[in-house]
């Protein structure tokens, strides 16, 4: 996968998870998690390479939060935008 991208699991009508893909190679697999905000827990391949971000409280990630954990993992920040899906419902 080269780009990341959200993916949203709503329960009638209102976001109840999320998971913020990372780029990563095919076939990698979290082996760890860590959990780095209320409602965030970044999965881990065995090289420490994070994979993604479980949104596991949606209505408490914020652009300014969810930029910060991606700062912190060297990743390229989201825009307001990419998070719409979560505010949609």
């Amino acid at each position: 996968m080269k780009e990341a991208y959200l993916e949203v699991t709503y329960r009638h009508g209102q976001p109840l998870a999320a998971y913020f893909y990372l780029p990563r190679q095919a076939r990698q697999k979290s082996v760890r998690t860590r959990r780095v905000e209320p409602g965030l827990i970044i999965d881990l391949s065995a090289t420490g390479q994070p994979l993604g971000i479980e949104i596991t409280a949606p209505a408490l990630v914020t652009l300014t939060i969810l930029n910060r954990v991606l700062r912190d993992l060297g990743c390229a920040p989201v825009r307001r935008a990419d998070l719409a899906p979560l505010r949609a419902a």
